[in-house]
């Protein structure tokens, strides 16, 4: 039963209003049943719908991270990736997606940069747009996220980001703009951070006077958890609705705020009716009564296509690329082979419905081949978690600690795995959220002989024994370390010699958040607690990497597959450098000196340094591919897909030389945006910094040319009913069916501004069979000649005649036009 928001406003008392503007736990909002207002859940994260549980979830379908997403550089495909988020939050009973994520990723390395887009604001505008349309053509409503300037993750909630006026609206604003322009998505996310001395959920002018009064775009705005800082600022600016519960700044502060007239009950009834808005046009969507999966074939396909066609071809020399079809002896070398890296951590981590590895998929192509795996180097943060080797797990919840004799059992949770977050663990009613404890029980088999070394990390306090024998002590002497969003401890290490095939009783003794040691001042405590232990055979690093040297000298192909993980990328914390893990750049060397032709597969979100790219001749960048990225890398790898993918970010050769270098992390509570508008590739070009790979940049097994290097140009920017077009002829000049994306590019060489050499206005991808030709119409708007003119405080479209220039990446242009704008304008608004 619906409702009609102006008639229940209208009805509800004082108290109803305060306490809709707070959600009433962590995914939910208020019901006022009276009023048939129901309640409404809200579920993350950017690349799966994980419910309303970290633990003992429902599996989900996991997508590729954000930056694979943006390589595909194709609307249409994010689009029905969207309609797919869209019906996961149906089948999981949520009404509201916490996403996309549209942050600019300045620097490689941000925490969060591999669930964003792209250094660039158009395509992460233009791509998240058609995300959110195919999400919302489901009528769950879309969250686009973190407005704004939430590009680090180090003191994150207190971090003041100091931005020039222009380089806000052109680089940092600008993505949201496009979105409010072409998407309207339903909801919006505050960021944690500050923008130029004011905490954003804070702040009037960014909220009420640029996104409601300027861009006409009232959507539900929503805290990002725990982003809520005070009562009557937030209020006041046009926050609406603070999230989790129980509130923490509304409720009985607002009662007070209200007693004492700082709040005027105008701007509670304009809070609460965007509530009541998203409420009413929430609850006409029928969700599922129970969470559960779906797990569709045309899912697994859909997914399985996404993919691939995110996998980026950064160097294919002598053409090593495609495989055979008929290897009958192949080394497959590296840490990701069997265990590939399919999200981030943080609010993008969730339980896959399941993972397909490489090793799995290259059995699948070569049934009949002799495959050869050595991992060579580990890449493992803390240690692999354990899953495999563990059996009949469950954990034991108590209100008291170990040391009660005959404590009472209150309820118990199989487990497949030996790593738990409980910050929304709520399934046993008699325990003491607050504070209790556990204790995970199972059989570990290890699958070797030797030394085993463990690993624990804890939020809350945790010890580990071995057939009653205590291992490792993470109770009484705890550190504060990066894992659980930056709450959990360092890695505890133990060890224990164990046989191959033996069974050992495995006890973790758990107890919950508020059982730390450490010290919790300036810490948001999720609760619950959390614990991570990970176990794997010690080996040397040099008999690993010799192992691996000689499987790669025994056969006639290598693939070596590594990289990062959610263990290195993850909300909660940025990365201190740009480099993989230890040891890995060492075994990509001495696998390369045994087999030159090896292939070379990246997984990571971001940049990493590759001091081994010249000697390498084939090297693919696959992100983090979710539930299929062993068969997405190896319908590339195998010619199955023909690499169509596009780098969103430059790719430097070194951190030292992006933009961000000095000014990254926050010091003394703020953090200078001091490369201004040059972000990414337009600060390469201003600086003719050399990259390892522009941007734009990814190789195909094809061949695409433009039929003529001279471009037409149609009508007017300004003109939003008949807007400019680019005219392209491309052509395949191959022997194989492909897709190619052209980037168009203009130029103002002759402003009287200073301007980035050229910026992305505009991209189409064009299928081609081999021989075939199309033309092909890029659309360009006013946003392509226009800057934000801080003097005027308004976007300015300059008089003059401007570059167009078409390509398959920032630096390889094929053709130009020329684009003439008659006569100076300035302009507000979408």
């Amino acid at each position: 039963m619906t409702f009609d928001v102006e008639n229940v406003l209208s009805q509800l008392k004082q108290n109803e209003k305060i306490a809709l503007l707070s959600g009433i736990d962590f995914w939910h909002t208020k019901p006022i049943p009276e009023h048939n207002v129901p309640s409404i859940r809200m579920t993350d994260g950017p690349n799966g719908i994980r419910g309303t549980k970290f633990f003992t979830g429902v599996p989900a379908a996991c997508l590729p991270c954000g930056t694979a997403l943006a390589a595909t550089w194709d609307k249409s495909l994010l689009t029905k990736t969207g309609k797919l988020l869209g019906d996961e939050c149906i089948a999981k009973g949520a009404h509201c997606w916490l996403g996309p994520t549209i942050n600019t990723p300045r620097s490689p390395l941000g925490g969060r940069g591999f669930e964003s887009f792209s250094e660039d604001p158009h395509l992460s505008g233009a791509l998240a747009a058609s995300m959110i349309i195919g999400c919302e053509s489901t009528g769950v409503t879309s969250t686009v996220k973190h407005f704004v300037g939430n590009d680090q993750e180090h003191e994150r909630r207190a971090v003041d980001c100091l931005i020039t006026p222009r380089a806000l609206r052109e680089v940092y604003l600008r993505p949201f703009q496009i979105v409010a322009r072409d998407a309207k998505p339903g909801a919006l996310m505050t960021s944690y951070n500050k923008v130029n001395g004011r905490h954003v959920v804070d702040s009037p002018h960014i909220l009420q006077g640029i996104l409601r009064d300027e861009w006409k775009w009232d959507p539900l705005i929503v805290s990002d958890w725990y982003g809520t800082y005070t009562t009557v600022d937030a209020l006041v600016a046009g926050m609406d609705l603070e999230m989790p519960g129980v509130s923490r700044y509304r409720g009985k502060y607002i009662e007070s705020a209200m007693q004492a007239r700082l709040i005027k009950q105008s701007t509670i009834d304009a809070r609460v009716r965007n509530v009541l808005k998203f409420v009413q046009k929430a609850s006409q969507l029928k969700v599922s009564e129970v969470q559960k999966g779906r797990d569709l074939p045309e899912d697994r396909a859909l997914n399985r296509q996404v993919c691939g066609n995110s996998i980026v071809l950064l160097k294919n020399d002598d053409l090593i690329l495609p495989l055979p079809k008929n290897i009958t002896k192949i080394a497959l070398i590296g840490s990701h082979v069997h265990s590939p890296a399919i999200s981030g951590g943080g609010s993008a981590s969730l339980l896959p419905y399941y993972t397909v590895s490489l090793y799995d998929a290259i059995a699948e192509i070569l049934p009949k081949a002799i495959i050869t795996h050595e991992v060579g180097a580990y890449a493992h943060q803390m240690l692999p978690v354990i899953d495999g080797m563990l059996h009949n797990a469950v954990i034991n919840f108590y209100n008291e600690p170990i040391t009660v004799t005959d404590r009472q059992l209150l309820g118990k949770e199989a487990v497949a795995s030996t790593s738990f977050q409980l910050m929304d663990y709520n399934e046993i009613p008699e325990l003491n959220k607050a504070l209790f404890w556990g204790a995970l029980i199972g059989e570990f088999i290890p699958n070797a002989t030797g030394t085993w070394v463990f690993g624990l990390s804890v939020f809350g306090t945790a010890n580990l024994y071995l057939d009653d024998e205590l291992i490792i002590d993470n109770t009484t002497n705890q550190t504060r370390g990066t894992a659980f969003f930056g709450k959990g401890t360092t890695e505890k290490i133990g060890s224990k010699e164990l046989v191959s095939g033996n069974t050992y009783k495995l006890r973790l003794e758990f107890g919950s958040a508020n059982t730390t040691t450490m010290e919790t001042i300036g810490m948001v405590n999720f609760g619950g607690g959390a614990a991570h232990l990970g176990a794997c055979l010690r080996m040397s690093a040099e008999d690993m990497i010799a192992q691996a040297v000689r499987a790669a000298a025994e056969v006639d192909y290598t693939v070596i597959c590594t990289g990062l993980s959610g263990e290195w990328e993850s909300e909660g914390f940025d990365r201190p450098h740009m480099d993989l893990p230890p040891g890995v750049d060492e075994m990509i060397t001495q696998v390369l000196k045994a087999a030159p032709n090896a292939v070379v597969v990246n997984q990571s979100g971001t940049p990493v340094t590759m001091p081994w790219a010249d000697q390498a001749k084939c090297i693919v960048q696959a992100w983090y591919g979710g539930n299929e990225a062993g068969h997405g890398i190896s319908d590339v790898l195998f010619g199955h897909v023909n690499p169509c993918a596009k780098l969103p970010l430059s790719w430097p050769i070194n951190v030292k030389h992006n933009p961000a270098y000095l000014n990254y992390a926050s010091v003394g509570g703020r953090v200078l945006y001091g490369e201004d508008i040059y972000v990414g590739y337009k600060f390469y070009e201003k600086t003719e910094r050399e990259v390892l790979f522009p941007f734009g940049h990814g190789l195909s097994y094809t061949i695409f040319e433009l039929s003529d290097s001279m471009i037409t140009m149609t009508s007017n920017v300004f003109q939003s009913d008949n807007p400019s077009v680019a005219i392209v002829k491309v052509k395949n000049t191959g022997h194989i069916a492909g897709a190619e994306i052209l980037q168009l590019y203009i130029s103002a060489p002759n402003s009287s501004t200073p301007r980035p050499i050229k910026e992305l206005h505009g991209f189409e991808k064009v299928f081609l069979q081999p021989g075939e030709e199309r033309e092909v119409h890029i659309p360009v708007d006013r946003y392509a000649t226009s800057f934000w003119d801080e003097i005027e405080s308004m976007w300015k479209s300059e008089e003059g005649i401007y570059e167009v220039l078409v390509g398959t990446s920032s630096q390889k242009i094929l053709g130009k036009g020329e684009l003439i704008v008659p006569q100076t304008r300035y302009w507000l608004g979408l």
